[in-house]
């Protein structure tokens, strides 16, 4: 029998809502396991455990009482240390915001609570979620970057000191961690979750996403959390399905079109060969895979990407950087610096690139259920003053489809490899069949040595 740690949030919930397992007695759990694991990974910016179990002794009087508020009811959650948290810290890893307490919650977080989910604390994050990178360690191995920069959302998930987190992607923020942990990262179409509340990257590119253990799991967050909000305009007001009615709905076996152009040719030979091995794994299971053909430039687009977060971090950060610009890390520094001498010309230039490359891929996605590609260049790399290359993350950012990342096994050096996953805009519903598929045939649920 699994630990109580280990537990999915589908499980976790079904067991409480049956009964037979406590909000308390899963929180007990989690809170050891943090403080076995917290003093090498660094996960938490912000965490009570007096209050997470009290929130979760509420929570067992409420089903006791009342019933289950709704689908998440007991289930804690780890929130990246830039969403808004009423009564809690959030403070985006800066000093800047080290004593900044929200008075409201971010319309996600109020989301989660309203489905019953428990906050349990706000994770590491780097520095207003750019490129520095922070303390938190890969529980695979510490000598390797956690990635970022969602770094202690990724690394709990992967540890069992929580079972789903909250994170962002502005370039690939959740895809990467992911993978580099070996959990499940769900990004899903821009616009489908509110960004009210959540401190800005880059306006027209932050994607909100989620770590979880299963694909089951991520439905079931983006369940919760999907729609439209008054409060955020760029938020979308497709209509939200049950995602997890998409869970094992299949009746054939998906199309997959393999993007090969820019991915296979930038990832070293052991990503190469482990993402082709996932593949005909796949294909031996019935999927009909065929090749995407696609002419995109991907380094003209990642350097609009580069250009679009620039700018427009630099105009979210342009009242404190002038007056505090020693409390800036090196990395989110040279962001809002390029960004402030970037031409208006250029900054243009950048959107119609995206907008060009937004059609190509939705084109693209037309004439298949999903497209693969690998997750990342390398494994996470033996260098702890980086969080990684973003390059195979970003396109699926600027181009805004849904995108989801799947353990595909472990490295020759026992590390973490992921299958990036990608769909049509707003087909959630068909990215999660596709993908809850492909975890059924490659069966993989990782566990780190820790």
């Amino acid at each position: 029998m699994p630990e109580l740690f280990e537990l999915t949030v589908a499980e976790s919930a079904r067991r409480i809502r049956e009964g037979s397992l406590s909000p308390v007695a899963l929180m007990e759990s989690l809170l050891g396991r943090s403080e076995r694991l917290e003093p090498s990974l660094k996960v938490w910016v912000t965490m009570d455990d007096k209050l997470a179990l009290e929130t979760a002794r509420r929570r067992e009087r409420e089903l006791e009482q009342e019933g289950p508020r709704g689908p998440l009811h007991g289930i804690p959650v780890g929130i990246k240390d830039i969403y808004y948290t009423q009564g809690m810290r959030t403070t985006c890893c800066s000093p800047i915001f080290e004593d900044f307490v929200p008075e409201y919650d971010a319309t996600s977080v109020a989301l989660l609570k309203k489905a019953g989910a428990i906050i349990m604390g706000k994770t590491v994050t780097t520095q207003f979620a750019c490129g520095d990178p922070s303390p938190t360690r890969n529980p695979w191995n510490a000598e390797h970057t956690p990635g970022g920069s969602s770094s202690g959302s990724a690394v709990g998930v992967a540890a069992g000191v929580f079972p789903a987190a909250l994170g962002s992607q502005t370039g690939g923020s959740v895809l990467r961690p992911a993978s580099y942990n070996g959990v499940v990262g769900l990004k899903p179409t821009f616009g489908r979750i509110s960004r009210y509340g959540v401190v800005p990257v880059a306006w027209s590119l932050d994607t909100l996403g989620t770590f979880t253990r299963s694909v089951e799991d991520a439905a079931l967050m983006l369940n919760v959390m999907a729609g439209w909000d008054a409060n955020d305009h760029s938020s979308s007001s497709e209509p939200v399905p049950d995602y997890t009615a998409s869970i094992g709905s299949l009746s054939s076996p998906p199309r997959i079109g393999i993007v090969r152009p820019f991915f296979f040719e930038r990832c070293d030979d052991e990503v190469k060969g482990r993402t082709i091995e996932a593949i005909d794994r796949l294909a031996e299971a019935g999927a009909l895979v065929e090749d995407v053909d696609l002419s995109c430039d991907f380094d003209t687009v990642l350097s609009a990407q580069r250009v679009l977060m620039t700018v427009e971090g630099a105009a979210v950060h342009q009242k404190n950087f002038s007056l505090r610009p020693d409390d800036y890390a090196p990395n989110v520094r040279g962001v809002i610096e390029a960004g402030m001498v970037t031409p208006a010309v250029t900054y243009v230039q950048a959107q119609r690139v995206r907008r060009s490359f937004r059609r190509a891929m939705e084109e693209a996605a037309r004439g298949f259920d999903v497209m693969v590609s690998p997750s990342t260049v390398t494994p996470a790399p033996r260098d702890l003053s980086t969080t990684g290359d973003p390059m195979f993350q970003a396109p699926w950012t600027t181009c805004g489809l849904p995108t989801i990342t799947l353990p595909i096994g472990l490295s020759e050096s026992g590390l973490p490899l992921g299958l990036q996953i990608a769909a049509g805009p707003f087909d959630e519903e068909g990215l999660f069949a596709a993908a809850s598929w492909c975890e059924g045939i490659l069966g993989l649920g990782l566990k780190p040595p820790v």
